[in-house]
């Protein structure tokens, strides 16, 4: 199969790409993401006519957050859009006349580092992805595991708590309330009315209060030494690396590879996540250690990825 498109549907834009067998994108088109479940379709559909334009495409990867049933078709629940069993991929093949895959964005972005990026060589690789949340992708003997209902890998929402801190799904003690930027925000604004005295190049890049706080921020004041920055990141770290170290014990891979807008923070984040997975592996002193290593696509890895599903049919 030649070309394919894949479209990467993010909460203020929805990106179409054209992409190649090697991975490359050759083309991109975003629009804005509408506000409406239908508005979104339309969206999709816009964004992959306009890409293609002038290109030959035989078939378009949709990656999207949330539940997407076994036969890569119907997005049967979505957090930030109002998809409720969504027949997506028969909307849109109806509208675009080309063949369409559904696939969860995590999915896709795992898809997208195992083939094109930090995962190339290994055959059992475990993703997870630090933004917002946190999501994941499972891959064993060089397959995408989905799960017999197609809802696997959601390991932000593994309780790691008991009655721990409520989670936007409805539970409480999620991982990714523990392990995510949002969390990283929190740690930091937490430590910051602790101890304003170690945070101050922090608060000086916002309001100066603790609640004026962004991740943006964090990152920067961490770089600089600010102590409780540096702190922040070592407590998400703790419960990444710890996480890590339960999904080895599960899925005993090759490689963990860390994605998402935390990771950009590189060794900053990543050597205290390795410690914590070196400390919590269950048999640590006898056992091999999976890698742990930085996604290398960035932003662009959920889309290549849904690409390359699409491509592989």
């Amino acid at each position: 199969m030649g070309l394919t498109i894949g479209v990467d549907i993010g909460g203020t834009k929805i990106a179409a790409g054209v992409v190649d067998e090697e991975g490359t994108i050759l083309d991109t088109y975003k629009v804005p993401t509408p506000p409406t479940a239908d508005g979104v379709t339309d969206a999709i559909c816009a964004a992959v006519s306009e890409v293609s334009t002038n290109h030959t495409i035989e078939a378009v990867g949709i990656g999207a957050a949330g539940y997407v049933d076994d036969k890569r078709a119907t997005v049967l629940f979505a957090p930030n859009i109002n998809w409720r069993h969504e027949p997506l991929k028969d909307k849109v093949e109806q509208r675009i006349g080309l063949p369409v895959v559904v696939e969860n964005d995590a999915n896709c972005a795992a898809w997208g580092e195992y083939r094109f990026g930090a995962g190339q060589g290994h055959e059992d690789v475990i993703c997870i992805t630090l933004g917002t949340g946190l999501g994941g992708g499972i891959i064993i003997g060089n397959k995408l595991r989905r799960g017999r209902f197609g809802v696997a890998a959601e390991f932000g929402h593994i309780r790691v708590v008991p009655d721990g801190l409520l989670c936007g799904c409805g539970s409480q003690g999620c991982w990714e309330q523990y392990a995510s930027g949002r969390a990283l925000v929190r740690y930091a604004k937490q430590r910051a009315n602790a101890t304003p005295e170690n945070a101050v190049a922090l608060l000086a890049l916002g309001d100066g209060t603790p609640d004026g706080i962004e991740g943006k921020h964090i990152s920067e004041a961490a770089r600089a030494g600010d102590l409780v920055a540096i702190d922040a990141f070592r407590e998400l770290a703790r419960w990444a690396g710890a996480g890590l170290a339960d999904l080895a014990s599960l899925f005993d891979p090759s490689a963990f590879i860390v994605g998402g807008g935390v990771s950009d923070e590189g060794d900053l984040v990543l050597d205290p996540i390795r410690k914590s997975f070196k400390r919590w592996l269950v048999g640590g002193a006898w056992r091999p250690h999976a890698q742990v290593l930085a996604a290398q696509l960035g932003g662009k890895a959920g889309l290549v990825g849904a690409a390359d599903l699409a491509r592989q049919g």
